[in-house]
């Protein structure tokens, strides 16, 4: 780990760095279709999961399908919440980022 990314999750844990955003992963079953933005999965059934900063679980699923729209996958099934620890400092707004496909048939 960077010197970097310690100092922001320490100023973050110890109330340093103050952001109104919680951080979730998000993960829900849905459809794979033309994937925008460099993304690659087959077409067709697949999870996809992100890590979200949101400032409620319902804001993340708000963010979660909002980008997945944009970048062409529909959720189908269930959103998955979780709150988890960030790989990523909070920006200005609510953001999605790590976002992973895995396809099932």
């Amino acid at each position: 780990m960077e010197d970097s990314d310690r100092d922001w999750k320490l100023r973050l844990r110890y109330g340093q760095l103050v952001t109104p955003y919680i951080h979730y992963t998000v993960i829900a079953e849905g459809e794979v279709n033309e994937l925008t933005d460099g993304f690659e999965c087959p077409k067709g059934k697949a999870f996809m999961g992100m890590k979200i900063w949101a400032e409620s679980q319902e804001e993340a699923a708000d963010v979660f399908q909002s980008i997945g729209r944009q970048i062409g996958f529909n959720t189908t099934g269930n959103l998955d919440i979780y709150e988890t620890e960030p790989q990523e400092p909070p920006g200005e707004n609510p953001s999605g980022y790590a976002i992973t496909f895995t396809p099932f048939s």
